[in-house]
């Protein structure tokens, strides 16, 4: 895009108004009419993580150490304040582990929102993870549909579940950013994805292969390329269904 030399810098404003022009619609996914260059989505991302690696890795600390950290420790405190007998306090805490798993589902659908937001140049905080928990139920319900029909897919001949795997890779922000049912997040993720599936695949395997990488000396490259892969995500959700608060 050419710029006149004599107008004064391009403005935050005018920066969403540039992305808006790389960005899609819910319809424009699901009808295919979005297209992208591997290389152009990885190098993005590599730009996008600056500056809000902290914002990424202060959700990471709070999603996945603290909160659970927190709710185990509470646990212990209560066993021995009750003297809780050890197979009681073995099931109780396996039951906790699987409510976890589900009360963490809003956090990473919230830090996928992190990067979603970061795609269009819009304001980021870590404190967004907080923001979704009135989605939880059609997460959990959406969460549970894509795995069951990985698992089935995989039972078939491994081929439908890897499709599968990467078709309903946007499930879950269409739910929050859309407001769509679960089964309805689900047919517009896969039918956007399936459009171009092989980039999307590679494009995820790259970018994993870039994280694996990066781990190598003493995990020190995953301070950038952890929130890098996040960032793909937001990229690609962009691309192809747009973001409404840039709009």
């Amino acid at each position: 895009m050419k710029t006149d030399p004599f107008l004064p810098p391009a403005t935050e404003e005018i920066r969403l108004v540039d992305i808006s022009a790389f960005s899609g619609t819910l319809q424009d996914g699901i009808e295919g009419n979005y297209d992208f260059s591997i290389s152009d989505v990885l190098k993005e991302a590599w730009q996008k993580t600056d500056g809000v690696k902290g914002t990424f890795w202060g959700a990471f600390i709070i999603a996945f150490i603290g909160i659970p950290v927190g709710i185990i420790v509470i646990i212990i405190a209560i066993s021995l304040l009750l003297g809780m007998p050890v197979e009681i306090f073995q099931l109780i805490l396996y039951l906790v582990q699987i409510v976890l798993y589900i009360v963490l589902l809003p956090f990473i659908v919230g830090i996928i929102m992190i990067a979603v937001r970061r795609s269009v140049e819009l304001p980021v905080r870590f404190s967004i993870i907080f923001d979704y928990f009135g989605y939880t139920i059609p997460i959990v319900i959406a969460f549970f549909l894509t795995n069951l029909l990985m698992i089935i897919g995989l039972m078939a001949l491994i081929i439908p579940g890897i499709y599968l795997l990467i078709a309903y890779l946007f499930t879950l922000p269409l739910i929050v950013e859309k407001n769509l049912g679960p089964w309805e997040a689900m047919e517009a993720s896969r039918k956007a994805v399936t459009h171009h599936w092989f980039k999307v695949f590679f494009t995820i395997i790259i970018m994993h292969i870039i994280v694996i990488i990066s781990a190598i000396p003493l995990g020190i490259g995953l301070i950038w390329t952890l929130p890098m892969i996040f960032n793909v995500h937001g990229i690609l959700y962009r691309i192809m269904f747009g973001v409404e608060a840039a709009s």
